[in-house]
């Protein structure tokens, strides 16, 4: 069964990612238009999933919310990733006083709990997606610092390293040849496992009204638009709901599937 999850898994985000990028082209109508005579319609030949209170097709706008999602969700990795990588090989390479000051700062950030700390950037920033996208970064980034920074340390006196330095390479040169190629498994696997939780993330700070605004087509902004007409029409409520279980489902099967795959020891207790 666990041969299972990384294709299950694959096929479900490559789909969802497919959905998103080609949602252009994909939906039927656009995800903005209002068209009152054709509200709440059910299901049809005309819009498959039928329409909301305003008349906006909910297919359509089911496409294009996941591809503001799964923006903000790639924008978030990539920020994430780039300080986590960078503050943790600073600190693993560097080690003495520069280290402790990094470190501190990480602790700093990691003893706030991470939505909490997401509110409070969104106050100060303001709201919006942008914001929405720098906030969850920051107060995500300190983890990637310490488990990179654990990683670095593991490979700072290494043989290869030394006869590197030895060469005469640079530290940046040593970090992206020798250290990232090493940890990028690592990476790789905590990530698939934060996706899932940064989507409900963005999700939810925009059904809090702190994200993408009405009327723009989000899947947190549908459930909250929808949630006064949810005893008369429950699948304008359940349907970007849905989408928003899978997506997570999916990542959290690719999270579990990476590990399994790129976990030496889960390798060794299986052997």
């Amino acid at each position: 069964m666990k041969r299972l999850l990384l294709p299950l898994a694959c096929v479900i985000v490559v789909s969802l990612l497919l959905g998103a990028l080609l949602a252009p082209w994909l939906a039927p109508h656009d995800p903005t238009v209002t068209d009152l005579s054709n509200r709440l319609l059910p299901p049809s030949a005309g819009h498959w999933l039928g329409t909301d209170h305003l008349g906006r097709d909910v297919l359509s706008r089911l496409l294009w919310g996941a591809r503001a999602s799964f923006g903000a969700v790639a924008a978030i990795l990539a920020l994430v990733l780039a300080l986590g990588c960078l503050v943790g090989t600073a600190a693993g390479m560097a080690g003495g006083m520069m280290d402790a000051v990094l470190m501190r700062i990480c602790d700093a950030f990691m003893t706030v709990p991470t939505l909490v700390l997401a509110l409070f950037m969104i106050g100060a920033l303001g709201t919006g997606l942008t914001n929405v996208v720098i906030a969850i970064a920051l107060s995500h980034w300190a983890w990637y610092a310490r488990l990179v920074r654990g990683l670095t340390l593991s490979l700072r006196h290494r043989d290869h390293l030394a006869a590197a330095r030895i060469a005469g390479l640079s530290r940046f040169a040593i970090i992206r040849r020798h250290v990232l190629p090493v940890i990028a498994g690592q990476l790789a696997v905590l990530a698939s496992l934060d996706l899932g939780h940064w989507m409900l993330h963005v999700a939810g700070l925009s059904f809090l009204g702190l994200g993408l605004a009405a009327p723009a087509p989000e899947w947190g902004i549908m459930i909250n638009d929808a949630r006064p007409f949810f005893r008369t029409a429950p699948m304008l409520v359940v349907l970007p709901g849905a989408a928003i279980l899978l997506t997570v489902l999916a990542f959290n099967l690719l999270g579990d599937a990476l590990r399994d795959r790129l976990d030496p020891s889960l390798h060794s207790q299986a052997h």
